[in-house]
């Protein structure tokens, strides 16, 4: 009875009491590319400079800034209710959001706070761009002039596009006393009941106290499924953790509500627990890759079957062509075909639970490429701590977990590798942490799986390590002794290059690729070409005649809903006409797992729902399937993302035609993808705030689409009703489906 009456008080105060704290929210800045020690101070005048916004870098604002200094100055009035409002009135916070790549901020003229290292400080360029901003500054006797005009500088050093600031703009506040009440959630344990841990630490000197309430509902229903209540006591630094446990393949919403007994303020948070919605793969071999495989005459062939199924596994193929052979305990083909032409084989494989068939074609021509390339890439979570061991690391899990069996197959290297100073006769040498780039290579070879590099046109990479310009020859022949198998060019440096010449047109962006493709195709095997220049010059439209095989689209994706948002559905709704089999569109590589660009890893900031939405708008719009985390660290929720071998079929279909937005509608987008098989695979996507239940039959003519003759789930694999076509869709989240249509 008394936990029932404590239940009914918090839930009571939950609906009474407000949910937010105060603060202020500056969204635009005074602008002016230099640097001057002048500019920091509350008197100087900044009436002639340009207003920015502090919500996007300034490269997208039309400021061309790399390598280089820029100051932002806002200026502001904090009300002395904010200070009034806080019952410790003890700091002024200001959260900056993201800044790219070092920053000084400076209030009323006093530094209050430093994040990485310009070109001109002690010690050097240091790049901190994907750390949180966050200062403070005491609310009494410091540099707060309360109830007067305030101005905060912004020092920012750019190196490399994009730059300066950007995020959610800058929010100032004065914390309460619950404020340093913080909750993080983290998944605990898997299993048939897996467990989601919610931990509050107690970042303030005052002691917390206050009521607790803990909601679990299941989304797809509205029905609550259980609801408890706590009363929550922390002392300084302390902390308290929560296990909710929660159904495997239920999409469950976890509430806290936490009303604090000083002020009465309400802290609410929700948070929904990673669901597993792919069904655990057959014992019986079953085939999970592409159907064609491109290759240029006399260039090798490396290819691993991706067969899942108990091992171990004997492998056949029917009428393998001369000049390539089998490993039939591994299921790796290796060799080279002279002549052009189709090679149609068909593909056996064979264990103690079944046996499978899967016909095969090779084509032999001028084109490369013919589905997305599937692989891993070290960036998003090594960064430039990135290491041969590291690279070795990530592509045994491959292999170990089981993802080089559903065609994740290339081992990319990015940025870092390169050494200080060339060879004395030129070509590129590798630092320390590469001592046998050939021996990798050959590694990566014997186990089926291709190697990937990273370069840039300029002189310079954007880890300010050594790039291709003057040398483009020699590094596409020093890469062929290696054995890559892609490469990355990475624009960078060749920005110092393209402001010299100060010429904008087409073929002053087409110039520098032109140059390295031409070295490529003079190469023995083939050479994965992709462009990294983020879409400058609608790269879209002339990567194809540089016989790019994929390139950027955006900048840098990071693993926020912001970037995925503005990436994945505002910057690639107009490309679908641009992508086709050899050429295909990148909006950047994957941002699920653990990821950090560094050697600090962290789960990815994007809830279970965003990381569905990216997985299934990636495969949607035929994009390249790079892996971003750290795959030997590689959780089951993360694996269940990337081995739903339906949701890639689409991806590798060999029609190869990129999903086209047919529906935008308010917060609805509904993108379309025609398959080989005439069947349409369809994403049904909610990016509100909100869950929502759609009515997907109401767009039916929208989608061209008369009858449906067929459903199926593709996450779920299995098909659904052809009449009920209500969706429930969590926030920002997904619906993705295949369909049969009249």
């Amino acid at each position: 009875m008394r936990k029932n009456i404590l239940l009914s008080a918090c839930l009571v105060a939950v609906s009474l009491l407000c949910t937010h704290a105060q603060g202020l929210k500056l969204a635009e800045a005074k602008f002016a590319v230099g640097d001057d020690a002048r500019w920091k101070n509350l008197s100087f005048d900044d009436s002639s400079w340009k207003t920015l916004s502090v919500k996007k870098p300034w490269n997208e604002q039309g400021v061309a800034n790399p390598n280089n200094y820029a100051w932002y100055r806002m200026r502001f009035t904090m009300p002395q209710s904010m200070l009034e409002a806080s019952d410790l009135k003890e700091v002024v916070k200001f959260n900056m959001g993201k800044i790219d790549d070092a920053d000084e901020v400076y209030l009323n003229g006093v530094l209050i706070g430093k994040t990485g290292r310009g070109a001109k400080d002690k010690g050097g360029y240091e790049s901190l761009w994907d750390k949180e901003r966050v200062y403070t500054v005491k609310a009494k006797d410091g540099p707060v002039k309360w109830g007067q005009e305030n101005v905060l500088a912004v020092r920012v050093y750019n190196g490399n596009d994009p730059g300066g600031m950007s995020g959610n703009g800058v929010t100032v506040s004065v914390p309460s006393r619950a404020d340093g009440l913080h909750l993080k959630f983290s998944q605990k344990a898997y299993g048939q009941s897996p467990v989601c841990s919610a931990v509050y630490t107690n970042d303030f000197n005052a002691a917390q106290k206050g009521c607790l309430t803990i909601t679990v509902t299941d989304t797809e229903t509205g029905k609550t499924l259980s609801a408890k209540s706590y009363r929550l006591s922390l002392k300084s630094k302390g902390r308290k953790a929560f296990d909710i446990a929660y159904d495997r393949g239920k999409c469950v919403e976890i509430a806290m509500d936490y009303v604090d007994n000083y002020t009465g303020r309400t802290f609410s948070s929700k948070h929904i627990p990673q669901y597993i919605l792919t069904p655990s793969a057959p014992a019986t071999p079953r085939y999970n890759g592409p159907v064609v495989y491109g290759v240029r005459p006399g260039s090798p062939v490396i290819f691993r079957l991706p067969v899942s199924g108990v091992r171990p596994m004997k492998f056949s193929v029917r009428n393998l062509p001369d000049g390539l052979k089998l490993d039939s305990e591994n299921g790796i083909i290796s060799g080279s075909l002279k002549e052009q032409g189709e090679y149609d084989m068909t593909f056996v494989a064979e264990n103690s639970k079944g046996r499978m068939e899967q016909p095969f074609t090779i084509k032999v021509g001028q084109k490369i490429a013919l589905t997305p390339p599937m692989g891993w890439n070290s960036w998003n979570c090594w960064g430039l701590s990135v290491s041969q061991e590291k690279v070795i690391s990530s592509a045994q899990a491959i292999i170990d977990k089981g993802l080089a069996d559903y065609g994740y197959s290339y081992i990319n290297v990015d940025d870092a590798w390169e050494a200080p100073q060339r060879n004395a006769d030129g070509t590129i040498a590798v630092n320390e942490k590469f001592p046998d780039m050939k021996g990798l290579g050959d590694w990566l070879h014997s186990h089926g799986l291709k190697f990937g590099i990273y370069s840039s046109p300029g002189d310079l990479t954007c880890g300010n390590y050594l790039g291709s310009l003057g040398h483009e020859e020699q590094d596409a022949k020093t890469y062929n002794s290696w054995g890559i198998d892609y490469l990355k060019y990475d624009w960078c440096g060749y920005w110092r290059v393209f402001e010299k010449e100060n010429d904008r047109s087409i073929a002053a962006y087409v110039r520098p690729y032109l140059l390295m493709e031409k070295y490529l195709r003079e190469q023995p095997r083939d050479i994965f070409y992709s462009l990294c220049q983020y879409g400058m010059g609608d790269v879209w439209k002339w990567g194809h005649a540089v016989d790019a095989n994929s390139w950027r689209t955006t900048g840098d994706i990071t693993d926020t809903w912001a970037s995925l948002y503005d990436i994945g559905f505002v910057r690639q709704a107009e490309l679908y006409p641009y992508a086709g089999p050899g050429n295909w569109n990148d909006p950047d590589m994957l941002i699920v797992g653990k990821v950090g660009w560094s050697a600090n890893l962290r789960d990815t900031r994007l809830t279970p729902d965003e990381q569905y939405t990216h997985i299934s708008l990636w495969t949607l719009l035929a994009s390249n399937m790079l892996i971003g985390c750290d795959v030997a660290q590689m959780d089951e929720f993360t694996l269940s993302l990337l081995c739903n071998n339906e949701v890639n079929a689409v991806n590798q279909d060999v029609l190869g035609r990129q999903a086209k937005r047919e529906v935008l509608d308010g917060d609805v987008q509904i993108w379309k993808r025609p398959l080989s098989d005439g069947s349409y695979a369809i994403g049904v996507f909610n990016l509100g705030d909100e869950n929502m239940t759609v009515d997907f039959g109401k767009y039916l003519d929208r989608l061209g689409i008369k009858r449906l003759t067929a459903v199926r789930d593709l996450w779920r694999q299995k098909d659904i009703s052809t009449t009920d076509l209500k969706y429930f869709i969590p926030t920002h989240g997904v619906k993705y489906i295949k369909v049969k249509a009249e």
